[in-house]
């Protein structure tokens, strides 16, 4: 296994150089050594993975209500993100597929429905409405549409590859409603996709280095999925 920092983020891949690519999307906070972690941890499967650093030109940066800051994102320069990132691995001939945790599997669902050059994308916990959870602004406030044209709910039936959707029943910031309104949009792009519901599981239940929200069983038969869904689609 070879690692490197290198502009668009995190690279962590086998020594075979001919392995499929995944591109992993933070959550909120960016780029840390738990998704470094995870980065490797593909490698490790097989995988060449870029975890996108979005944040790589900001200056000091300061996040302290991660609602008002997802909201603010503007998805056209996170999706240009990602499409830079998709290229990158894709300029060896691989195939490539993209995955994302909390605000990351957002921007997974998004690029899945907007992105060139994807063959699988892989959803953990990723946020879908604009009108509920995070997403949400607060009464008297609107998102801007310019910054947020459409939810990942409403993108979902545009998807242009097979999507996994890995959610935990017990999420604060996610509904079984909207987890389900999600999966029945995806069945309506005809293309292969799938949607898990873990019982006992809220939110960030992959991230073992949150212990109040690590849940080791859903964690570990979530990434079995993706292994196989990323070994189905990316050969």
């Amino acid at each position: 296994m070879q690692t490197a920092e290198i502009e668009l983020g995190y690279l962590a891949h086998p020594d075979a150089a001919a392995s499929p690519g995944v591109v992993v999307i933070p959550d909120v906070w960016g780029l840390s050594d738990h998704y470094r972690d995870l980065a490797r941890r593909l490698a490790g499967e097989g995988f060449a993975a870029l975890v996108v650093n979005l944040y790589r030109r900001e200056k000091d940066l300061r996040i302290s209500d991660p609602g008002r800051w997802i909201r603010a994102l503007d998805d056209r320069r996170v999706l240009a993100d990602v499409q830079a990132a998709v290229d990158h691995l894709a300029a060896t001939g691989r195939r490539i597929g993209v995955t994302g945790f909390c605000m990351g599997g957002q921007y997974a669902i998004l690029a899945a429905a907007g992105c060139r050059g994807l063959a699988a994308a892989v959803a953990f916990y990723g946020m879908l409405s604009h009108e509920r959870g995070l997403l949400a602004p607060p009464s008297g406030e609107a998102l801007d549409p310019a910054r947020k044209p459409r939810s990942p709910l409403e993108a979902a039936a545009s998807v242009r590859c097979p999507v996994l959707g890995l959610y935990g029943r017990d999420d604060p910031f996610i509904s079984v409603d909207d987890v389900r309104a999600f999966e029945r949009q995806l069945e309506k792009s005809g293309q292969p996709c799938e949607v898990v519901l873990y019982d006992g599981a809220g939110h960030a239940f992959v991230n073992d280095t949150r212990p109040e929200m690590y849940r080791p069983e859903a964690a570990r038969d979530a990434w079995g999925r993706m292994v196989a869904w990323f070994q189905r689609h990316l050969a």
